[in-house]
């Protein structure tokens, strides 16, 4: 759907509201989106106005247009990431994907930061400001089971070591290569239970569920907070054995690790270069830190910037993606070997998701640790997980890589 411009504006109220508790139970089990770190984000509810695209930047321009057309009335006026906001899913590769991005106008958003909460309501006319009820009951899956679902492990292991040939030859530098998996149940899934579970899980997470995707992911490709630019890069990647694992140790492993540290640099320079023409100042540490989540440990580095107030948190998502850490350097080679050798299509996995607001703030995460439910076949959700390979990469250690990058979304449904 697309707006009228020239006989249509919306009207967007936003009022202070008392803490609403866990903002998840507002969920329904359609047209509903979330975006929760550590029990603050948002929720949305219903839509006014949606885009289907192919492009980041073309959503970017929709949006620009629509929250032109946009009258606010606020009791929180310039209170970060309040207000009308858009909510979205882009494709990994629209060249090759057969998915399409979206850009959700919702009617209703419910939010909580920093200990202040807010409903904002968005329609062409005058709306009720009473609190929604919380949703319907949220249903757990029954008889879940995974089934096959893209290469054997066999099968991905020789593209894996493929790869890694190509990589010594210098074709390429890394290259991020996927797997995924299919879980079915006997009734339709129901989304908020997965993602419920997730947030229990997985607080340090962004998770996330908008049209049909939902997950847990540790990687914020852009955040754009009034002029101030964050991007956190994740890349170089040790298995967990909770319980069994020394953490001293396993920290010292993968900062000593000479494997992960190049990864990680390519994934670090691939957003530094792609910041660099937005931002007129940047901080970029000299060394990673370690990001330790219940499955895995990460290399992190948290990239800072000061950007112009006009280039949107949405224009930085695009010209960010596909970023290093799940595609690959040089970008256009290894998307092309991924296109070649991978035979899967990732669909909206690894792509931007997230939100931007009608002044151009907001967050973008990448699609990972997560899965995609159709809403033609609503009893199955496809995973997936993926590793970077480099160099020194270990087939049989790439594959156990993304086993472990399975797990939270086999937890969440029940599988682990």
């Amino acid at each position: 759907m697309s707006l009228d411009f020239t006989t249509k504006r919306l009207r967007a109220s936003t009022v202070a509201i008392d803490d609403p508790g866990d903002l998840s139970r507002f969920l329904t089990p359609e047209r509903s989106t979330a975006f929760l770190r550590h029990g603050e984000g948002i929720v949305t509810l219903g839509e006014v106005a949606r885009f289907d695209t192919d492009y980041a930047d073309a959503a970017d321009v929709w949006w620009d247009e629509v929250s032109a057309h946009i009258d606010h009335d606020s009791e929180l006026p310039g209170s970060w990431g309040t207000g009308p906001l858009a909510v979205g899913s882009f494709a990994f590769d629209p060249e090759s994907s057969r998915a399409r991005s979206v850009l959700i106008v919702p009617h209703t958003i419910l939010g909580r930061r920093a200990g202040q909460s807010w409903m904002t309501r968005i329609s062409e006319g005058r709306c009720s400001l009473e609190l929604p009820k919380p949703g319907e009951p949220v249903t757990q899956p029954d008889g879940i089971k995974l089934l096959p679902d893209g290469l054997p492990d066999d099968e991905w292991l020789k593209v894996v070591a493929e790869v890694v040939e190509r990589i010594r030859s210098q074709q390429v530098h890394k290259v991020v290569l996927a797997r995924s998996l299919r879980a079915r149940a006997i009734q339709p899934i129901d989304p908020r239970h997965v993602l419920r579970r997730l947030l229990a899980a997985y607080p340090m997470a962004w998770s996330y569920l908008v049209d049909g995707m939902i997950g847990a992911t540790p990687e914020l490709l852009v955040r754009r907070q009034h002029t101030l630019v964050t991007s956190r890069v994740l890349a170089g990647t040790l298995s967990i054995n909770p319980g069994h694992s020394d953490p001293l140790a396993l920290t010292q492993q993968l900062t000593g690790s000479r494997k992960d540290i190049l990864e990680h640099e390519f994934a670090v320079a691939s957003v530094t270069d792609a910041l660099e023409p937005y931002c007129a100042a940047m901080n970029v540490p000299d060394s990673p830190s370690v990001l330790t989540l219940p499955n895995v440990m990460h290399l992190a580095t948290d990239i800072t910037g000061v950007t112009d107030p006009e280039t949107s948190a949405l224009a930085l998502a695009a010209a960010l993606h596909p970023s290093a850490a799940v595609c690959g350097t040089p970008t256009f080679e290894a998307g092309e070997m991924i296109a070649e050798l991978e035979s899967l299509d990732r669909g909206r996995y690894a792509g931007p998701i997230g939100w931007v607001d009608s002044n151009g703030d907001g967050e973008w995460a990448i699609a990972l640790r997560g899965g995609h439910i159709k809403p033609a076949q609503p009893d199955e959700i496809r995973l997936f997980a993926g590793a970077g390979i480099v160099a020194d990469s270990v087939p049989a250690a790439e594959l156990a890589e993304t086993e472990a990058k399975f797990v939270p979304m086999l937890q969440a449904l029940g599988l682990r």
